[in-house]
C-alpha cells in the first residue's frame, strides 16, 4: 500500500536523452488529485476541498536542436511532419508493449482528431495559442506517470497540467496559477470534448504540501486547510475498484446539464445561489435530487472546513469528518446516481472493517473510493475489501494510502 515510486530528475533526463538524442531542458511534475469531499459542486459554482496526492504526471522537455528530427531510440516515435511539431513519448505501453508516443502541430489541430490520451496535451497547446498567441513548436516532451489512468484521480487533468508549467517555463508565458487553471479547464472542456469543472486543475496547481485546498468555484477563492493525516494516527486509502470511467462518454454531462437547467428553471445563475427557502415546484423529481445534491454537499464541505480548523478541540479534527463523507456518498448514490455497484462495496466493506468514513471520489460511474481509517487499521480494512470483492466476484482492487503533497512545479 506505499505510494508508487517516483522518477527524479536524473532518470528523467536520462530517458529523455535516450528516446530523444539530446538532454531536456527542465523536468516539471504536476500531481493527481482526491477529493476529499465536494463533488460535482464545481461545475455549480459550489465549493470544493481536495487534495493533491503524492502521485503524478512527470514531464521532461526539451526545444528540439535545429535540424533535428529523428528520435535517437529507433521505433518510439514517427518522424515528425516538419521542425516545429510536438513531438510526446510517454512510458505507457500499448497492447503491443510499444511506448504511447506521438506528434502534432500546433497549426493542425482538430478537436477528435487525436488518439483520446493525445488529445489532453494537444488541447493544451490549442488553448495556448488562443489565450497567448504563443505557437509551440519544435518542442519534445517525455512522459512518466505514477497516477493511476482511469481511477478517478484525475491522471488526463495532472498530464494537462504538467504540460502546461512546462510549455510556460520554456516559452516564459507568465501565467499565473488562477490563469493556469482556467486555460486547461478550457482546454479539457473544448477541445477534449469533456464537460468537467475545475477542481481537478485546481488542486493540482494550487494545493500546499500537509494541506487541503478549500476553493470557492465560483471566484476561485481559495484557502489553505491543515491536514494532516499523521498527527492523528490516520490514514487515507484509496480504493481504486478498477471499473473505467470516461467523463466525456459517460452521464456526467448529463448531470451538468441537469444541473443548468435547473438554474435556468429557478431564475438562478447556478444552483450555488440557492437556499433552502427556495421553492423546488417548478422542477421534475430528477432535476429536485440533482439540486438537493449540490445543496447539500456545499453545506458538507462547509461543516468538513469547520472541522478541519477546529484548533486543538479533539471533537473538531479530521477524526470527526467521518460522518460528513459518509453523508457525501449517500447523497451521490441517491440523488446525484453517479455510484455504482462496485463502489457502493468498497464504502460498506471499509466501514464495516472499522473505516473512520468512506466514500466515493471524482466524477463516478466507476473509478475510487476513499477510506479514512487508523493507521492500525490499514491492513484489516484493505484485507476485507478485497475478500468482499472477491465475494462478489469482482475484479481485485487496487488499494493504497495517499498523502496530502504539493502542487505542481519544477522537479528539483
Amino acid at each position: 500500500m506505499s505510494a508508487a515510486t517516483a522518477p527524479t530528475a536524473p532518470s528523467l533526463r536520462r530517458e529523455f536523452e535516450a528516446v530523444f538524442g539530446y538532454p531536456p531542458d527542465d523536468c516539471f511534475r504536476a500531481p493527481g488529485r482526491v477529493n476529499l469531499i465536494g463533488e460535482h459542486t464545481d461545475y455549480n459554482n459550489g465549493f470544493v476541498l481536495p487534495i493533491a496526492i503524492d502521485r503524478a504526471v512527470h514531464v521532461a522537455i526539451g526545444r528540439r536542436p535545429q535540424g533535428r528530427s529523428e528520435p535517437h531510440e529507433h521505433g518510439t516515435a514517427a518522424p515528425p511532419r516538419r521542425q516545429e511539431s510536438i513531438r510526446i513519448v510517454s512510458d505507457h505501453r500499448d497492447e503491443s508493449g510499444e511506448r504511447l508516443a506521438g506528434q502534432f502541430a500546433a497549426e493542425e489541430l482538430v478537436p477528435g482528431a487525436l488518439p483520446s490520451w493525445l488529445s489532453h496535451p494537444a488541447g493544451v497547446v490549442d488553448e495556448i495559442a488562443k489565450t497567448t498567441g504563443t505557437i509551440v513548436g519544435g518542442i519534445d516532451l517525455y512522459i512518466e506517470s505514477t497516477v493511476p489512468v482511469g481511477a478517478g484521480l484525475s491522471s488526463s487533468h495532472a498530464l494537462e497540467v504538467a504540460v502546461l508549467i512546462a510549455l510556460d517555463e520554456i516559452f516564459g508565458l507568465g501565467l499565473d496559477d488562477r490563469e493556469k487553471a482556467l486555460l486547461t479547464q478550457r482546454a479539457e472542456n473544448d477541445f477534449v470534448g469533456a464537460p468537467t469543472g475545475i477542481v481537478d486543475q485546481a488542486a493540482s496547481i494550487m494545493t500546499e504540501a500537509g494541506h487541503a485546498l478549500f476553493l470557492d468555484c465560483r471566484d476561485l477563492r481559495t484557502r489553505q486547510i491543515p491536514f494532516d493525516l499523521e498527527a492523528e494516527g490516520l490514514r487515507l486509502l484509496v480504493i481504486d475498484t478498477r471499473v473505467s470511467h470516461s467523463h466525456s462518454e459517460s452521464g456526467y454531462g448529463d448531470r451538468r446539464r441537469t444541473c443548468e437547467e435547473a438554474a435556468r428553471i429557478l431564475g438562478t445563475a447556478s444552483l450555488r445561489e440557492l437556499d433552502e427557502s427556495l421553492d423546488l415546484g417548478p422542477l421534475n423529481e430528477e432535476q429536485k435530487k440533482r439540486v438537493r445534491h449540490v445543496f447539500s454537499e456545499n453545506a458538507r464541505v462547509r461543516a468538513t472546513v469547520e472541522l478541519l480548523e477546529g484548533g486543538g478541540d479533539e471533537s473538531r479534527s479530521i477524526r470527526g469528518i467521518g460522518e460528513l463523507l459518509l453523508a457525501s456518498h449517500d447523497s451521490l448514490v441517491h440523488d446525484y446516481e453517479v455510484s455504482c455497484t462496485e463502489l457502493d462495496t468498497a464504502v460498506a466493506a471499509a466501514m464495516s472493517a472499522g473505516a473512520i468514513g468512506a466514500r466515493m471520489t471524482g466524477g463516478g460511474f466507476g473509478g475510487s473510493a476513499i477510506a479514512l481509517v487508523d493507521t492500525a487499521s490499514v491492513d484489516q480494512v484493505g484485507e476485507a475489501i478485497r475478500a468482499t470483492f472477491a465475494d462478489h466476484g469482482f475484479r481485485r482492487p487496487d488499494i493504497f494510502a495517499v498523502s496530502p503533497g504539493k502542487g505542481a512545479g519544477r522537479i528539483a
